[in-house]
């Protein structure tokens, strides 16, 4: 056989295997402890939109991801979103004079203001599956994952989010089982946000007052669901795959502290600042063609709580394709 039609040969083994028999596990917004093959290039694009009262906030991503070693992922991601300003907002910190007494608190944060877009940074991940048992029709699997960002926006909320407002690192625990056409993921893990330090405007002289932010330390809970609807029956890897999804995002932070004209921990007045915790609730649909194709769809709502990072309802599509490499 020449070299070419090996190749094709051992790139549709390989989608039918990557993209086939466990596609209801490749879900949209978590990942899987399944990992990438060794050598496997993967390409995505996503975007995620929602409106902030008359203003769409968007964020536009590039992934490459890499099967490093075969129970070794690893991913790099950059984009950019109108999702902050260039400076914190005016009324970040505000004053009030008494006497000669003055009194420092954090403002009530305008909403729906117009930002240009930035390039927030690079974010970068890793995940290793350390435990594999895999059945007739089923397997479970078990990964541990790191995070690390070097965003560096004038984020003014609590809630850390690494991959497009806040510089930092994180790590957890992926847990993924799979039973026929039925796959449900677990993502536990932690967020050590960075501090960012930028400026504020001063509400009364309209100068640039230095401000530094330390976000709050966050535990993040995710839980994913994911059906195999169509096809019934495999005859060929260029069938169509349909899946339906359905993922719970939740996090709980602590409450952001603010610096402000050398007073450390201002008063925290507003909820942006504050700790919180909420659950989202995101069904979506997948379709997979020619197995390696991928286009995703969601949407999310608050379910418990709210997300101060974000307004509702927040909508994500994205697409994605693997490279598949033989060697010579």
């Amino acid at each position: 056989m020449n070299p070419l039609k090996m190749k094709k040969l051992f790139a549709g083994l390989f989608f039918i295997l990557l993209s086939k028999a466990n596609s209801q596990e490749l879900f949209l917004l978590n990942e899987p402890a399944s990992t990438i093959p060794k050598g496997v290039l993967g390409i995505r694009q996503f975007n995620e939109t929602y409106k902030d009262v008359n203003i769409y906030r968007n964020m536009f991503c590039l992934r490459v991801m890499y099967g490093l070693l075969p129970k070794l992922t690893v991913m790099a991601t950059a984009g950019a979103n109108n999702h902050h300003g260039k400076t914190f907002p005016d009324n970040l910190v505000s004053h009030t004079h008494n006497g000669n007494q003055t009194t420092f608190t954090t403002g009530n944060i305008q909403r729906g203001v117009q930002y240009p877009y930035q390039i927030a940074g690079v974010y970068l991940f890793a995940k290793y599956r350390f435990f594999t048992s895999d059945g007739q029709n089923s397997h479970l699997r078990m990964a541990l994952y790191g995070e690390w960002s070097n965003n560096k926006v004038a984020h003014d909320e609590a809630e850390p989010n690494l991959l497009d407002d806040t510089k930092g690192f994180g790590g957890g625990l992926i847990i993924t089982a799979l039973k026929k056409r039925f796959a449900v993921s677990l993502t536990s893990g932690v967020i050590i946000p960075g501090t960012y330090n930028g400026f504020a405007t001063d509400p009364l002289s309209s100068d640039l007052i230095p401000t530094k932010i330390n976000y709050g330390n966050a535990l993040k809970y995710n839980v994913s669901f994911g059906y195999l609807v169509l096809p019934k029956h495999y005859s060929g890897y260029k069938q169509t795959n349909l899946n339906l999804y359905v993922e719970f995002m939740g996090k709980a932070y602590q409450q952001a502290k603010v610096t402000q004209y050398g007073i450390v921990d201002v008063p925290v007045q507003t909820p942006l600042l504050q700790a919180g915790n909420y659950i989202e609730i995101h069904p979506g649909l997948q379709a997979i063609f020619n197995s390696n194709l991928r286009l995703d769809l969601s949407v999310g709502f608050p379910m418990i709580n709210t997300s101060y990072t974000r307004f509702y309802p927040m909508y994500m599509i994205g697409i994605q394709r693997y490279f598949y490499f033989r060697k010579k």
